[in-house]
């Protein structure tokens, strides 16, 4: 049974391609900065994120707050074609014009300026691809108001050369989107997702003897869902199918992993899976267990020191560092000239506010999970969220630390304590509890708290279904990161481990 994601954490709406022997995955980033990871793998299993494709304010309009939570960057498509990558995706919060398209020769070096579609997209249009018929010419896809719709495109300008045309209204069930085309033994594929991204969730496809269609539907559509199953990942849908090196094919798809008491709570987003692709009298069928997943490799610790180049100009964060609304470069820099003293955060939110202005996050990548944070001067908060209504931190002003969660509109401060030096570093735990015998059971308890001389002290804890999609709503998941709250703070480590310190000191 495949429980393991090739992609885990808030990484949703995959998208793949081939290049050679090497494969690169995109997936959508929303309301962080920056936008769009891109990953590399020469084997399916095991992938290193070699970059983010939107990575300067040029290239991506995001915006902070509540409301813009989920909003921002949706599916990309990723393809590679002649020596190029093209990825084609929509910015929710700026899709005036279209949709964008930037293109690249190396996605570890970095991607062009976007184009926009002007006429094609706008208000409604989500879940743009691209794809080349057998003369050249390019075709854009996408779902306007749960419509497949189609126009032919030179992606090198985003100029709409033909008049949109509405080419599938799906199989019948909700919502159908996430278009993607494939050429195969002279029939054109439309793979969708239909049902909603919730526990409805579904992985229809269409067949043409044209790009443009018409498209015949599967006579068994949907052709994969795991609703109203008890398989431990839920919500599958929104494939998209590669041809291997060797001839075979393989599908990537999103999912969820629900934990605790009905209706049970997913906390890491919607998360990338893989899949084997056979073919039957010239249909996809997708087996679920083809491959055999490893767990991702997840720890790491982050001094900031060799690779951090910082400033507005440009930065060496590792990939894997986001902020909500605001790109980090802004509010990050050296905290020395041979930058062996970490990294200095600017002034975020002042310790009274709820709202996140400057967080350096990560997203959170594992069911049982700690994160640590060296904090060497100023105030500081190490946060768990999803969004700036849902979250949890252990904060410090001065030697004085507290525990404290923001749920809807109530904000709780739920221990304090003095005398804590800034050489105890803050420290936030994830621990499964979803095995208790419990009709009011949550994924995870929440540990706020510090360590001492490694040994982890708890001041509070808090039920992590408060932090889950289904409290919270929206399209992504929890993120883990470090705010200087007031003035600027200096960060000179940060750690995050897949489990929890075995040494540990309970709540009071």
């Amino acid at each position: 049974m495949t429980v393991n994601p090739i992609i885990p954490g808030f990484h949703p709406d995959p998208s793949i391609c081939r290049a050679g022997d090497a494969y690169y995955l995109a997936t959508s980033s929303f309301e962080y900065f920056p936008g769009v990871p891109i990953f590399r793998s020469t084997d399916l299993l095991r992938w290193e994120q070699i970059g983010n494709a939107l990575d300067r304010p040029g290239q991506l309009k995001v915006h902070r707050g509540l409301e813009a939570g989920s909003a921002g960057i949706y599916a990309p498509t990723l393809r590679h074609r002649d020596g190029v990558f093209w990825l084609v995706t929509t910015n929710a919060v700026d899709r005036a014009d279209g949709h964008m398209i930037v293109w690249s020769t190396d996605p570890a070096q970095g991607w062009s300026d976007p184009v926009h579609t002007k006429g094609a997209g706008g208000p409604g249009g989500i879940d743009p691809d691209l794809a080349w018929d057998e003369d050249g010419t390019c075709h854009l896809t996408w779902t306007q108001s749960h419509r497949i719709t189609q126009v032919a495109v030179d992606p090198l300008t985003g100029r709409v050369t033909s008049e949109p045309k509405v080419v599938w209204a799906g199989s019948g069930l909700a919502y159908v989107e996430a278009p993607h085309l494939y050429k195969r033994n002279g029939w054109w594929y439309l793979v969708v997702a239909e049902g909603g991204t919730e526990r409805g969730h579904a992985v229809s496809v269409a067949r043409s003897r044209s790009i443009s269609g018409p498209f015949e539907s599967h006579p068994a559509n949907p052709i994969f869902s795991r609703r109203s199953t008890a398989h431990p990942v839920q919500s599958t849908g929104h494939a998209d199918l590669i041809e291997l090196a060797d001839g075979r094919w393989a599908a990537v798809y999103l999912g969820v992993r629900p934990r605790g008491s009905s209706p049970r709570f997913h906390v890491n987003g919607r998360e990338t899976f893989l899949a084997g692709v056979e073919w039957a009298d010239d249909w996809p069928v997708l087996v679920e267990d083809a491959f055999d997943v490893p767990p991702q490799h997840t720890a790491f610790t982050d001094e900031f020191t060799d690779e951090f180049t910082g400033g507005s100009a440009g930065g060496g964060l590792h990939p894997r560092w986001v902020s909500p609304g605001t790109d980090p470069r802004t509010f990050v820099r050296r905290s020395s000239p041979d930058n062996r003293t970490g990294i200095t955060l600017a002034a975020g939110r002042t310790p009274e506010s709820r709202e996140t202005v400057h967080l350096l996050a990560t997203r959170t990548r594992d069911l049982e999970w700690q994160a640590e944070a060296a904090i060497a001067t100023g105030d500081a908060a190490l946060v768990v969220q999803i969004d700036d209504a849902h979250w949890a931190a252990i904060e410090r002003c001065g030697d004085t630390l507290t525990a404290r969660a923001v749920v809807g509109p109530f904000d709780q401060k739920f221990a304090t304590i003095t005398g804590v030096t800034p050489d105890r570093p803050l420290a936030i735990r994830a621990v499964d509890t979803s095995g208790r015998l419990s009709l009011h059971n949550g994924p995870d308890r929440l540990e706020l708290g510090y360590l001492d001389d490694g040994t982890f002290h708890a001041l509070a804890d808090i039920d992590g279904r408060y932090l889950s999609t289904e409290v919270a709503g929206g399209f992504t998941g929890r993120v883990v990161g470090v705010e200087a709250l007031g003035a600027d703070a200096v960060l000179t480590r940060f750690t995050y481990t897949p489990r929890p310190a075995t040494t540990h000191e309970p709540p009071g």
